[in-house]
């Protein structure tokens, strides 16, 4: 049953009484109030931002009623109403989001990490293991892009299709039911211009999943009218094409009006019994809205509404109307009503200054135990006078945060430099602890944190013996899956030709027909909500390889793994997580497309994953065992020209482990270090044999994954013995290679140890031309590679290695 904050659980019928209707209008008051509240906090200086949920809370109200334990959302900022009446959001929590209280007992969707009005649950305990989602409401992480919310809530509903299609999954009732479970998302109207959007409806409606989407429509994206946003300024209408019929498929679409509330309770309740029992697609374009303080706290919407819009706000504006329904109905008095309203202000202010002390009074103890220290420095110091300003002023901080009081700190180290370390010892020794109270506070969780980090895995070599056949390298990486499909329930693949061929390079080729389509899945060409897919299933318990079939088509997709997948763990402080790998095959081939290596992009974009990068088809099985023990998101990139190549079977398919972070030393040498990874370990690998012949000895290194990347410090031990080092990969100049070359001449401290100029080899600037010459010359080739290394012995040893 669903649950409205303290409403009966008979609220969920259709014949409201009296105590029912007014829970709700004291619920969409005292939320009114935050939002009012919430904008002068902004004003007032104690909070940097506010954007807020006023004017839609009599459908959030209807929404919530609907909504069910077990039940997913995925929504975005203006959903204040909705979490409120679920439980899941109580006044203080939301003006602590606001302040940004790092404390996650204060502010529990992302420890003070988010603006305000990003709202998620804790999926996970605090040791990183999963509560039982079905015991609980449940909000996947917001994310603040306009649209970005839609290809997740794809995938949350995508869970419930396969919880029940499924039958192998039957005992995982920690995570489903059955799959009754509901994913309902939230969504600007101007948002729905975003391509995101309506690549997410068009895949619902393909799938059938059970996917409830509200659609808030105001009239306005920020300053701009919805004429310019949607054709014929409706979304509805434009989508009347994607409406189900008696004989096709499709979605189910709903008109209902902002304000009118048993209109709206009626809507929720007949959508979420449509999508729940039959999984069906619904949109619910809740029209006719208002947003009475405008967009945010950035500006005012007096500046392009006009005056007969503002008038028609203030008259249609939800409670506004609700309270003409509960005095036509003689539900209530005007009396009762501006008491209900009374005692809704008191509550939101007084729980707000609770949020406030909360907050502050933290900043306020350190700020104390700043200055008190700083004048205990002062007392045996040579600049006694300037530090007890320092002290002084700090001490008459209005409104403090914590920036002031460690930057006021660190100048007074920066001015103690010359004193005896007893002077500064009490300062030094807070300052210590303050910065990893900090770290913890505003750095932690970018990667997991729990015991099934990547990092914990444990490794375990490929075994071979003399009867090991020699097969293609495409034919480890079936065996491998075939293995996992038949030992893991929970493990499935999609993507675009995944399913029926095996995909186009045939790694799954014959299992989707031993399996199921339900397990190896063909997907429409939609790389954005291939990721929401994977990022979805994996939020609800599953372990998806959502595959994109080139790597140059990740483009489509990065910003989902960006924003929402990456920097899940951080945003949340640990409290939710999605395990998704991401394969896909790039690197050498010949073309413009289908043939760069943006490495760089990748390694800029995704902290937060895990990149592996394997030199061949071995390595990948490997890696994939390794991801699939883990609880963390990663990319695999496999060499696109490597899957024809032979090599041998592995007898322990399927349980052999490669670790993340610890490169392998593929040939040891004694002149100089070449680094690098991928299809590239194979050029290297051949220079080397060349060079070997001229009398240059190399030491060949694969890195295996980028992140984490050598965590061990192996190419910094392998530089102390060569002196020497390349870097050599085929992104672009000042790419992957670049990155490579700062953690290991930066941050293994290599330079110590370095008699020539550390060198990258690179691609060219430009993407690869088409044909073998394109690549020859537009990729390094092993002449490259041979005269780079010469180059830099001939610079050692003209005499032994003469000029070219």
């Amino acid at each position: 049953m669903s649950k409205i904050q303290s409403v009966p659980k008979t609220s969920l019928s259709p014949d409201l009484t009296a105590d029912v209707v007014l829970a709700d209008f004291r619920l969409a008051m005292l939320s009114r109030h935050a939002s009012l509240i919430g904008r002068k906090e902004v004003f007032m200086g104690k909070a940097k931002f506010g954007i807020f949920g006023d004017g839609k809370e009599l459908a959030q109200i209807a929404m919530a009623r609907a909504f069910q334990i077990g039940d997913f959302r995925a929504g975005y900022y203006r959903d204040q109403t909705f979490m409120m009446a679920l439980g899941e959001l109580n006044v203080s929590e939301y003006f602590a989001q606001l302040y940004a209280h790092t404390d996650v007992e204060a502010e529990p969707a992302s420890g003070g990490r988010l603006m305000n009005g990003h709202f998620a649950t804790r999926s996970l305990n605090e040791d990183g293991s999963w509560k039982n989602l079905t015991e609980m409401y449940n909000s996947a992480a917001d994310v603040s892009p306009t649209a970005a919310q839609m290809p997740k809530l794809l995938g949350l509903a995508y869970a419930s299709k396969i919880y029940r299609e499924n039958k192998g999954l039957k005992d995982l009732n920690q995570f489903s039911i059955n799959g009754n479970e509901v994913a309902w998302g939230t969504i600007g109207n101007a948002s729905t211009s975003e391509g995101m959007f309506f690549e997410s409806i068009n895949a619902a409606g393909v799938m059938q999943v059970p996917m409830v989407v509200s659609v808030w429509d105001d009239g306005y994206g920020i300053s701009v009218p919805k004429e310019f946003h949607t054709t014929k300024g409706s979304i509805s209408e434009v989508l009347e094409g994607f409406a189900r019929t008696d004989s096709q498929a499709g979605i189910e679409i709903i008109r209902v009006k902002g304000w009118d509330y048993e209109a709206l309770l009626n809507a929720y309740l007949k959508a979420g019994e449509l999508a729940r029992v039959s999984h069906v697609p619904v949109l619910i374009h809740v029209e006719e809205l208002t947003q009475p303080q405008g967009h945010s706290t950035s500006g005012s919407h007096e500046r392009y509404k006009t005056e007969e819009r503002l008038k028609w706000e203030k008259e249609w504006d939800c409670i506004n109307k609700f309270r003409e329904y509960i005095l036509s109905n003689q539900i209530a008095t005007a009396d009762t009503l501006e008491a209900i309203e009374a005692e809704a202000k008191a509550q939101a202010k007084k729980e707000k200054e609770a949020a406030w002390a909360s907050f502050s009074g933290e900043i306020k103890t350190e700020l104390a135990e700043a200055v008190r220290l700083i004048n205990e420095a002062a007392e045996n110091s040579t600049r006694k006078v300037v530090l007890n300003q320092i002290a002084h002023e700090l001490s008459k901080t209005i409104n403090p945060i914590r920036k002031d009081v460690i930057s006021a700190v660190r100048k007074v180290l920066l001015m103690l430099r010359s004193d005896s370390p007893s002077t500064k010892a009490g300062l030094k020794s807070w300052y210590e602890k303050q910065t990893s109270l900090n770290f913890d506070r505003y750095n932690s969780h970018l990667y997991s944190q729990s015991q099934w980090n990547v990092g914990s895995v444990e490794e375990i070599l490929p075994e071979f013996t003399e009867k090991s056949p020699l097969v293609d390298g495409r034919e480890i990486l079936q065996a491998f899956f075939d293995y996992t499909l038949e030992k893991n329930p929970e493990f499935f693949a999609f993507g675009e030709d995944v399913g029926k061929i095996g995909d186009v390079n045939q790694a799954f080729a014959g299992l989707q027909a031993k399996y199921g389509a339900n397990r190896v899945a063909d997907t429409g060409i939609r790389e954005c909500t291939i990721i929401g897919q994977g990022i979805g299933t994996a939020l609800r318990g599953l372990r998806p390889i959502a595959e994109i079939q080139y790597l140059d088509y990740l483009l489509y997709g990065l910003q989902m793994l960006s924003d929402d997948l990456a920097c899940l763990q951080y945003r949340t402080k640990g409290g939710q997580k999605a395990p998704l790998i991401v394969r896909t095959r790039g690197h050498r081939l010949e073309g413009v497309w289908h043939s760069g290596s943006p490495m760089g992009m990748i390694l800029s974009s995704l902290r937060g994953m895990v990149i592996c990068v394997p030199r061949d088809m071995t390595q990948a099985a490997g890696m994939y065992a390794t991801l699939l023990n883990s609880d963390e998101p990663a990319l695999v990139i496999e060499c696109l020209n490597g899957y024809r190549l032979k090599e041998k079977m592995p007898s322990n398919l399927g349980e052999f482990t490669v670790p993340m972070g610890k490169p392998e030393i593929l040939k040891t040498g004694k002149d100089l270090t070449i680094v690098t990874y991928g299809s590239m370990c194979r050029i290297i690998l051949e220079a080397a044999t060349e060079l070997a012949e001229i009398g240059i000895d190399v030491e060949v290194i694969d890195v295996q994954t980028l992140l984490p990347f050598d965590i061990h410090g192996v190419i910094g031990d392998s530089v102390k013995k060569t002196n020497r080092v390349i870097f050599a990969d085929e992104d672009v100049p000042g790419g992957a290679s670049a990155f490579m070359l700062q953690q290991v001449i930066e941050g293994q401290e290599a330079f110590k140890y370095l008699d020539s100029e550390p060198q990258t080899i690179t691609g060219k600037a430009h993407r690869p031309a088409y044909s073998s010459d394109g690549d020859y010359f537009s990729k390094p080739s092993v002449d490259d590679v041979v005269e780079k290394v010469y180059a830099m012995m001939h610079e050692v040893d003209p005499k032994k290695f003469p000029g070219i």
